[in-house]
């Protein structure tokens, strides 16, 4: 029996949803697919609905404002009952065997998270695959350790890493459960590092598949408000820093990461605005 709940979390997803969810149904093992609609004011959900009557397993959840991705994924997740969730962003195309694949490879690496290879079209490998847990204190030493970046290890069919990115990643419901799920606390990035941080606290492993690779088109939805993007990117990871790491710091680490993110705030903001508007 299919035993996978894909859940899609959307917002102002038209250029990609209608082909993240056609490869959906089309994937192997799929049992239920979960989309949660943060909102979309651009006809995202007229194509949902599309695929809705079109194929029973496909049910949608309409938030009438944006209350974050963590909220969503986890309203997706308790609508869903399948023994394994994979959360996938509407800018991700899976391929027909992408989810079976992780799914035997987290059941071979016993209470696994496990993230894929991903690509944009080009087939640059996307750095937030593979990462790191951020070091706060080394960063503000080196400005260089912010790039959290892992190399892919090609001797290696499953990457043991601190973190895969929340585009695509796979994991049993029961950990998740015990997990509590994503913390809603995170409106917007971070909440993926987050999760991986406290399933390895809990025991899990977490893995990145390089023999699993799934082109991910990045930011599609993004790019109409690079503003908010950037300032709940670097709200989440203070919320990152509070949570885990300012424990083990006195208060005036604590007063230079707060300083630290406030500068990078507009140089980041400014740098997206030039990237969308190349995009334009």
């Amino acid at each position: 029996m299919p035993d996978i709940a894909a859940i899609v979390v959307t917002h102002r997803s038209v250029a990609s949803i209608d082909d993240c969810l056609r490869r959906l149904r089309d994937a192997a093992e799929v049992a239920e697919i979960r989309v949660v609609d943060n909102a979309s004011d651009d006809g995202t959900l007229a194509i949902v609905q599309r695929h809705a009557a079109r194929d029973p397993r496909v049910r949608f959840i309409a938030n009438p404002d944006n209350p974050g991705f963590a909220v969503a994924c986890n309203q997706g997740a308790a609508d869903s009952r399948a023994p394994w969730l994979a959360f996938v962003n509407p800018d991700c195309l899976v391929e027909p065997d992408t989810l079976a694949r992780l799914r035997a490879h987290a059941q071979g690496a016993s209470a696994a998270l496990v993230g894929a290879d991903l690509v944009d079209e080009q087939g640059r490998r996307d750095a937030a695959a593979r990462r790191r847990d951020p070091d706060f204190a080394r960063m503000l030493r080196a400005p260089a350790a912010a790039r959290l970046g892992v190399a892919m290890d090609p001797a290696c069919t499953l990457q043991p890493v601190d973190a895969v990115s929340g585009a695509l990643m796979l994991l049993p419901r029961a950990l998740f459960a015990a997990l509590g799920g994503f913390d809603e606390g995170y409106r917007l990035h971070a909440e993926d590092l987050d999760l991986c941080r406290r399933a390895r606290l809990a025991g899990a492993r977490v893995l990145v598949a390089n023999d699993v690779t799934v082109v991910h088109l990045r930011g599609v939805s993004s790019r109409s408000r690079p503003l908010f993007v950037e300032w709940h990117k670097h709200r989440g990871l203070w919320r990152y820093f509070r949570k885990f790491e300012a424990p083990r710091h006195g208060p005036l680490l604590h007063a230079a990461v707060f300083l630290a993110i406030c500068l990078h705030f507009p140089l980041a903001a400014a740098r997206r605005f030039l990237a969308t508007d190349s995009h334009g």
